[in-house]
């Protein structure tokens, strides 16, 4: 089975994470890898990546005609692409050298439409100790709650996930219309969208394997309080956005709503009281600052999407 793992980028500003992330891809396990390069506009972007990969067999290089965001970008490299599986990874990640032959196994085993697998961090400038494990998802991690192991979820994070290609090519890959460049810029949810169709279309959702593992780099400025809050408003504002154009693909934010009040919050107060301190004494407090921060957002977003 040929896998094609779609890595898009658009500046030269951070290409040494660029390019961690295209040898983490280059170095799998799985012996047919192809890596597909999208610059989203940008020539000298392009022409880098002629210089570093232009001479591997198991490299494609594609430059757009103009920038017209990361879902189209994507969109473009499963176009060009010649695997069976197309999966996607963004340009500040690095795989785990067996990610795609995990990966693989949903397909040829579970015989999954679509897999994806976890997000791990890898905090650039340290860990924000006020940062409760439950809101890893601002950014770009598996939270706590996710999935209890193994098996069918709504959709995992874009930057590790994947799909039988002509399944995505049938459905015409990500909604172009979902935030980047065209549509709301602040709605976010293109692979939540896209995989709410495939759920519509073909009663699957995304085999999650958590041993499929990526790591995601969280620069400095992705853990300030006032970017993280600012995070979890958009996000709200995107579960509203969601839940007008895709009604059925909301359950899981309720669901793990419940878990977060249900469980979380009454496991962490009971360690709060049998084991203090102040790292869990902080969390606990912003459990309740980003729950709110969200449901802001989510009544914001109200008044926009009726």
């Amino acid at each position: 089975m040929r896998v094609s793992v779609v890595l898009c980028t658009h500046t030269l500003d951070r290409y040494d994470a660029f390019t961690e992330a295209a040898h983490s891809v280059l170095e799998q396990t799985h012996g047919d890898t192809e890596l597909v390069l999208v610059s989203d506009g940008s020539e000298p972007v392009y022409e880098q990546f002629q210089s570093d990969f232009g001479d591997r067999e198991d490299v494609i290089t594609h430059c757009n005609d103009e920038n017209v965001g990361l879902l189209e970008s994507r969109n473009n490299g499963a176009e060009i692409a010649t695997g069976d599986v197309v999966a996607f990874v963004d340009d500040d990640a690095v795989a785990e050298e067996d990610w795609v032959a995990q990966l693989v196994e949903a397909y040829e085993y579970r015989d999954a439409l679509a897999a994806g697998g976890k997000m791990t961090p890898e905090w650039v400038a340290g860990r924000p100790t006020f940062l409760p494990e439950e809101f890893y998802f601002l950014v770009g991690v598996t939270q706590r709650g996710f999935a209890d192991g193994p098996g069918e979820v709504r959709n995992t994070f874009g930057s590790n996930i994947s799909f039988r290609r002509d399944v995505f090519l049938e459905l015409d890959g990500f909604d172009t219309d979902i935030g980047g460049r065209k549509g709301d810029e602040n709605l976010q949810g293109g692979e939540t969208e896209l995989c709410a169709r495939l759920r519509e279309e073909y009663d699957a959702g995304v085999y999650y394997n958590p041993d499929a593992r990526v790591a995601h780099k969280v620069f400095e400025y992705r853990t300030d309080p006032k970017w993280l809050l600012d995070r979890a408003f958009w996000q709200g504002y995107s579960k509203r956005g969601m839940e007008v154009l895709v009604p059925e693909s909301t359950g899981e934010e309720y669901d793990f709503l419940g878990q977060l009040l249900g469980e979380f919050v009454p496991d962490r107060a009971t360690d709060l009281v049998t084991a203090p301190s102040r790292e869990k004494a902080v969390q606990f407090v912003m459990l309740f600052v980003f729950t709110a921060a969200v449901g802001v957002g989510y009544l914001y977003g109200a008044t926009k999407w009726r």
